[in-house]
């Protein structure tokens, strides 16, 4: 079993790349080969799949990509390929995202996954991959909507207590009804 392999990017082709190491290359199969320079030294986290006719390597920049692969390996009907080409499609953050949100209409546009698949992913993986960028992005909503109140002329004491019981993994725009909703409730 492989964990990365550190090297030299020989080749660059649809699909994979040829990473030489000592004098060996090897064919890795990544999820966006063409991010990658012909020259530039990497170090890709692997994933060995084995079958009785082929033993394939996987590639991935980061550790996180590599995980969240993993994780989408063990939801049942997913393969290698579907799970590649999942993380060749979005950034892995937007693909958590998605996930811990039940967003399945968002996860029915990666190729080779319908609706039975992005429902099995929410199901099998909600609650199970973390992400710092979740906080993040939800810090960042709330600092939109707390922007629109004042825009709308609102003091921050208003919005303070408006925006305080608010759930932010809600897109912006549900955000913003709900936090004057509940100002008009308390006027």
């Amino acid at each position: 079993m492989y964990s990365y392999i550190k090297g030299t990017i020989t080749e660059i082709e649809p699909g994979k790349v040829t990473l030489e190491t000592y004098g060996i290359g090897y064919h890795i199969i990544v999820p966006n080969p063409f991010k990658f320079k012909v020259d530039e030294s990497v170090k890709l986290y692997i994933y060995q799949h084995v079958r009785e006719d082929a033993l394939t390597l996987f590639g991935f920049g980061n550790l996180k990509e590599k995980r969240l692969f993993d994780e989408l390996l063990s939801v049942k009907g997913i393969g290698p390929k579907s799970a590649l080409a999942v993380l060749a499609s979005a950034e892995t953050d937007e693909i958590i995202r998605a996930i811990e949100m039940g967003d399945t209409k968002y996860l029915n546009k990666f190729p080779g996954i319908g609706p039975k698949a992005s429902q099995q992913i929410v199901l099998d993986l909600k609650g199970k991959i973390k992400s710092d960028t979740l906080n993040i992005k939800s810090q960042r909503r709330l600092d939109e909507v707390k922007d629109a109140l004042r825009a709308l002329g609102y003091k921050n004491k208003e919005i303070d207590r408006a925006t305080k019981n608010l759930d932010p993994k809600k897109d912006t725009s549900l955000l913003i009804k709900d936090a004057l909703k509940t100002m008009a409730k308390k006027k």
